[in-house]
C-alpha cells in the first residue's frame, strides 16, 4: 500500500492498482490535477472534508470515476453521489472498503450533529490495511495496519488522541487533519512518546507517495 498526503485530511490510498482519494477538502491542495482514480470516497459533509469547488473539474479528468460519500452528504450533492451506509462494504478495483462509525466526533452540543463514517481499506488477502476515521474516534472490532491519526480538529484535545491511537495499537500511524494546528509537531512528538509498543508513528511528506 502507498498513501500519499495532501495536507489535513485527504489521502490518495493505492493499493494493488486500486487509487482512491479520501476527503479532497478546503485545507488540502494538489490533489486537483490526479488522473486514474478509481474512485473519490468522503467521510462527512464539513468543507476541510469535501471542497465542491474543486470536484467537477477532478471528475472530467476521471471519467467514471466513484463518487461516494456518507448519507447526509450524498443528499446534499445530488445524484452522482452514492450513499455509504454504516455496516455495508464497498468494492473499488481490488480493495474492499468497510463502512463503519456513522457519527461526527461532538464539537460542541450547540452544534447539531452530522454523519461521519469511518472508512476500513482492504483486500480479501490483507484485510484492515488502513482506517481513516473521518472525524471520528471509531475503533474497529478487527485489527489495523495503518491508521489515519487525527492531531486536531475544535472537537479534540491532545490526550484524546493519545488514548484513540492507544486503542487502535495499529502497526503504523500517519497523522493527518492537521491543518489547525501551526506547530504540528508537538503533537507528532506526543504520538511518538505515547504509541504502544509495536507501533511507528510516520509522519507522510506531502505529495510523497511512502510505502508504510
Amino acid at each position: 500500500m502507498k498513501l500519499t498526503h495532501f495536507g489535513h485530511a485527504c489521502l490518495l490510498v493505492e493499493i494493488d492498482g486500486t487509487r482512491i482519494l479520501v476527503d479532497p477538502g478546503s485545507f488540502s491542495s494538489g490533489f486537483e490535477t490526479l488522473t486514474g482514480l478509481d474512485a473519490v470516497l468522503v467521510t462527512h459533509q464539513h468543507a476541510d472534508h469535501l471542497d465542491p469547488a474543486v470536484l467537477p473539474a477532478l471528475v472530467e479528468a476521471n471519467p467514471g470515476v466513484l463518487l461516494a460519500c456518507d448519507p447526509q452528504t450524498a443528499e446534499q450533492q445530488g445524484g452522482s453521489w452514492r450513499a455509504l451506509h454504516v455496516g455495508e462494504s464497498l468494492q473499488v478495483g481490488a480493495v474492499t472498503v468497510d463502512v463503519q462509525g456513522g457519527d461526527h466526533a461532538v464539537i460542541h452540543p450547540a452544534f447539531p450533529g452530522v454523519d461521519n463514517v469511518a472508512l476500513l481499506f482492504g483486500t480479501d488477502s490483507a484485510p484492515g490495511q488502513l482506517l481513516h476515521p473521518g472525524d471520528s474516534f471509531h475503533v474497529p472490532g478487527s485489527p489495523v495496519e495503518v491508521l489515519a491519526l487525527p492531531t486536531a480538529a475544535p472537537w479534540m484535545k491532545l490526550s484524546e488522541g493519545v488514548d484513540y491511537l492507544q486503542a487502535v495499537a495499529p502497526r503504523v500511524a500517519v497523522p493527518i487533519h492537521q491543518a489547525v494546528t501551526t506547530i504540528a509537531s508537538m503533537h507528532y512528538d506526543a504520538f511518538r512518546g505515547l504509541a504502544p509498543e509495536g507501533t511507528t508513528v510516520t509522519v507522510l511528506e506531502p505529495g510523497v507517495a511512502t510505502e508504510v
